[in-house]
C-alpha cells in the first residue's frame, strides 16, 4: 500500500512530546513512523506513477506554518469502545486540505480532517482523560510543513519512494 505524508517540523520539546505519546499510546505505528499528517491513505501500488507525478508537481507549492491547538477523539463503531486521539491543526489546516485534494482527485468516503494520530485507546474515556492532560501541558504546538513523501508499506516497514521539499 502507498501513502503520502507531510512531515511536520516542530520545536524539539514538541517533537519529543508527540513521539513519547505515540510510543506509549500507539506503539505499533510509532515504531514504524514518527509524527506526520497522512495525505493519501493506503493507495494501491498501481497508483505509484500518478502519485509520483502529483508529488513532483507540488514542488512549487509553498511550505507553511501550522498550529496544533486541540485534540480530537474519534470513537470506533460499536460494539468497540475503542477511540483514536488526534492532534488537530487550526492554522495550516486549509493548506493540508488543499494538498489532500490535489493528491486525491476522487473524493473519499469520509471528509478529510488533517490530524496527527497520537494513540489508540481501548476505551473512549481513556482517550478523553489523556486529551485533557495533554491540552493543558503541551498545546498549542507550532510547526512547519516543508516536505512531503511517498511511502510504500511492506510487512517489514516503510520505504520512501519519493519526496519533495516545498518552496520557502
Amino acid at each position: 500500500m502507498l501513502y503520502v505524508v507531510a512531515w511536520p517540523l516542530l520545536a524539539e520539546a514538541d517533537d519529543t512530546a508527540l513521539r513519547r505519546l505515540r510510543a506509549q499510546y500507539h506503539p505499533r505505528e510509532a515504531d514504524l513512523i514518527g509524527p506526520h499528517f497522512t495525505l493519501v491513505f493506503g493507495a494501491p501500488p498501481s497508483e505509484e506513477e500518478r502519485l509520483r507525478t502529483a508529488l513532483a508537481e507540488l514542488a512549487d507549492h509553498r511550505s507553511f506554518w501550522f498550529v496544533l491547538e486541540r485534540l480530537a477523539r474519534h470513537d470506533m463503531a460499536p460494539p468497540s469502545r475503542a477511540a483514536y486521539l488526534y492532534a488537530v491543526p487550526a492554522d495550516g489546516a486549509a493548506e493540508l486540505i488543499e494538498l489532500y485534494e490535489t493528491l486525491n482527485p476522487a473524493p473519499g468516503v469520509e471528509a478529510f480532517g488533517p490530524h496527527i494520530t497520537l494513540g489508540l485507546f481501548g476505551h473512549a474515556a481513556e482517550a478523553e482523560h489523556l486529551a485533557r492532560m495533554v491540552e493543558r501541558q503541551h498545546l498549542p504546538m507550532h510547526g512547519r510543513v516543508e516536505e512531503l513523501a511517498l511511502l510504500s508499506r511492506h510487512d517489514d516497514g516503510l520505504e520512501t519512494l519519493a519526496s519533495v521539499r516545498l518552496m520557502r
